[in-house]
């Protein structure tokens, strides 16, 4: 089975995308959800959670409030280390039992949406990457709008991921999502034949390192002409 990373920055479109792949008969898996379902009430994950950081980041029902959660990890680097130690090896473990069921059910190609791709290592571990990407402005706009932050609160959040540039480099197809869900959609139906041939070009960053490391060609040695004319002698020989 072909696992395709599909990931981007905070308010980039990767759940937008994510529907237009699952709308073309591609199943995804959202490491968002995985890491909801670890976390659910009476679970390992969920005591772990609090064991780390408190009786505060549940509401009133018992549940992970995320929100509260995040304004925690999110300013400071070591606690967002602490979370994913405890929710990574839980999401990887959970995405290999839905790996398992897709591939037992005949699926050959299959997208895991993952916000963290390239900063939890999971590039190296997928068939491609697929970066949805937009303009830093698009994205803190549309996630103040829903998740109903300040911008200090959504810039805090684009501070603790990868930003855009570096993350263009290193992706292997890069969907641009800075107009409407038309335009986005186009971009995913073009790039299917891609996926299902397993055509993968090289990732952009690596493509120009590779074209800036290339050895010059050297220019053929000249020729000599003979004084009578003639064509021309080859170059001599160097000495032994």
């Amino acid at each position: 089975m072909d696992v395709y990373g599909l990931t981007g920055g905070i308010g980039s479109g990767k759940s937008a995308a994510a529907e237009i792949f699952e709308d073309c008969g591609i199943p995804v898996v959202s490491a968002d959800e995985l890491s909801r379902v670890v976390v659910t009430p009476g679970s390992e994950g969920l005591g772990a959670v609090v064991a780390a950081f408190g009786d505060g980041v549940l509401d009133d029902s018992g549940e992970l409030n995320r929100r509260k959660l995040g304004a925690v990890v999110f300013k400071d680097p070591a606690l967002r280390q602490k979370l994913e130690s405890i929710l990574h090896p839980r999401i990887r473990e959970r995405f290999q039992d839905v790996l398992a069921t897709l591939s037992a059910t005949g699926h050959k190609l299959v997208v895991y949406e993952v916000p963290l791709l390239f900063e939890t290592g999971l590039d190296k571990q997928v068939k491609a990457v697929i970066l949805v990407s937009a303009p830093e402005a698009q994205r803190i706009a549309r996630v103040a709008a829903r998740d109903r932050l300040t911008e200090p609160e959504v810039r805090a959040r684009l501070a603790a991921q990868l930003d855009d540039a570096t993350r263009r480099a290193r992706a292997h197809f890069i969907l641009e999502n800075d107009r409407d869900l038309a335009h986005l959609k186009q971009q995913v139906h073009n790039l299917l034949p891609a996926l299902r041939n397993g055509a993968i070009p090289r990732p952009a960053g690596e493509a120009k390192e590779a074209a800036a490391g290339r050895p010059a060609v050297p220019p053929p040695p000249p020729t000599t002409r003979p004084a009578g004319g003639g064509p021309p002698r080859p170059p001599p020989l160097p000495k032994p």
